[in-house]
């Protein structure tokens, strides 16, 4: 018969840990995040215009039998790399030596190397990933920025019709149709929206 103190850490083997913003944009696979730093650093992910997708410890390095799996493996364009989290316990020193084998970058990030004004941006922003904006304001939004060139967010918010505003700007600006300055300041009505241009 199995005791209470084994029964009880059983359960904290398999707790699954729920960090905030819950949604994902271009995670591919399961959402497996090690802490609220990592999910943190998933939300810069995901506004990073660069990164076309990154899967949560998905990469799995391995030496003399031992198994580590990053926080993260981002694809690139032009390239693929693995990123960590910083915490206390450090990763085996064996991990570097490894991705460089792979033939994969490795970066460790530290929560001060998070901007703070884009992960507030990033964050609130992806409350609304879920969302996908009506194609009749997607067009109407586009047609809006190919006439002014440009609009504040106060501006564009009055052109949704059909999806509720901020969660279609939002969804716009996450699935790239749209672009708005996210370091310099809090979104705010007076924020400029410009087109995306590839």
């Amino acid at each position: 018969m199995m005791s209470i103190s084994s029964s009880r850490i059983d359960a904290q083997l398999n707790t699954v840990q729920i960090y905030y913003p819950l949604s994902t944009v271009r995670c591919d696979g399961p959402v497996l995040f090690r802490d609220q730093l990592a999910r943190d650093i998933g939300c810069i992910l995901d506004v990073d215009d660069d990164i076309s997708s990154w899967s949560c410890r998905s990469f799995a390095l391995t030496c003399d039998g031992r198994t580590y799996r990053p926080d993260f493996h981002v694809r690139r364009a032009d390239c693929s790399f693995l990123v960590d989290g910083a915490r206390e316990e450090a990763p085996p020193d064996w991990v570097r030596k490894q991705a460089d084998e792979a033939g994969l970058a490795y970066q460790v990030v530290k929560r001060s190397d998070l901007p703070p004004v884009r992960l507030k941006n990033a964050k609130d922003l992806m409350r609304y990933a879920r969302y996908e904006a009506a194609l009749s304001d997607r067009v109407r939004l586009l047609g809006a920025l190919d006439e002014c060139s440009s609009l504040t967010v106060a501006e564009a918010l009055i052109v949704f019709r059909e999806t509720k505003p901020m969660a279609g700007l939002a969804a716009m600006i996450l699935h790239r149709f749209i672009t708005i300055d996210l370091d310099e300041r809090l979104i705010g009505p007076e924020t400029v929206v410009r087109r995306r241009r590839d």
